[in-house]
């Protein structure tokens, strides 16, 4: 987070640069992929809204009234535990929804999102949906569709989704966020390390549709260099068989020595 704070404000005493970096943003994992972030200009940011047929986030966090004060919702790709409950969301909230640029058509067309609440860009590019808040969509490697139903209908459609994705998200404070979305390791990693020097890097490990713990750890070590890792995708559903302890015995094998921050479903943590 220093290196951040250097970038961004110049040179300040050191003593200034920890103040200003005490209370960055608060992070709250509701499990799967979905996250949920506080500014320290008090805007809210929800990643892959995922909570209501989670099987792990805790009750309370499963009424979509919890998180009425979200401000912008980020989509990494189509899946429905990535995008389940971002059209109630953004319906409740009027928040705007940022996702590539070819799932938004399909959002607008088949009414899922208004389009005026939609933001549509792609891999490369960088929006500033917030004050103080910019955000760089870049590569993953998985899939992506819209498995879509109207009202909750049992009988689901598919469309088209685009390339999935990560997000590069820059804080008002300096603080760098990597979600990379669903993903297996990738050498353009090594770019998004030069690149943006994410503080934090939220990787999912539990295997079979993401990379496990294994293909994890090679990617913070040998591409990402992160000092700080959470892993996400992970324990929803007994098909994921990577865990975070596996994750970490991974890393320890490979000598990483940053830190790697395991987060239960519903912690929230100040990074």
């Amino acid at each position: 987070m220093l290196k951040h704070a250097m970038r961004h404000l110049g040179l300040v005493a050191a003593a200034g640069l920890f103040a200003a970096s005490a209370h960055a943003a608060d992070v709250q994992f509701l499990g799967q992929a979905t996250l949920k972030i506080k500014t320290q200009n008090d805007q809210t940011i929800m990643v892959d809204p995922f909570v209501r047929k989670n099987p792990v986030t805790p009750e309370a966090a499963k009424d979509l009234s919890t998180h009425g004060e979200t401000d912008l919702i980020l989509l990494t790709h189509g899946h429905f535990d990535h995008i389940a409950d971002a059209p109630a969301l953004a319906e409740q909230t009027g928040a705007d929804v940022a996702l590539n640029a070819d799932m938004g058509n399909t959002f607008r067309t088949e009414g899922i999102i208004p389009g005026e609440q939609l933001i549509r860009f792609n891999k490369g590019g960088t929006i500033t949906p917030l004050d103080g808040v910019s955000v760089t969509m870049v590569p993953a490697e998985h899939s992506s569709n819209v498995m879509y139903g109207a009202d909750d209908s049992a009988k689901k459609h598919n469309f088209p989704g685009g390339e999935p994705a990560g997000y590069v998200i820059d804080l008002p404070d300096g603080t760098t966020l990597y979600h990379a979305g669903d993903t297996g390791p990738f050498a353009e990693m090594r770019w998004i390390a030069a690149q943006h020097e994410p503080d934090v890097a939220f990787l999912p490990v539990g295997d079979r549709f993401t990379m496990g713990p294994g293909n994890g750890a090679a990617a913070v070590t040998e591409l990402l260099g992160t000092d700080t890792v959470v892993p996400i995708h992970h324990s929803a559903f007994d098909m994921l068989t990577g865990t975070p302890e596996a994750f970490q015995n991974a890393l320890d094998d490979r000598d990483y020595d940053g830190e790697v921050v395991v987060m239960e479903p519903g912690e929230t943590k100040d990074f």
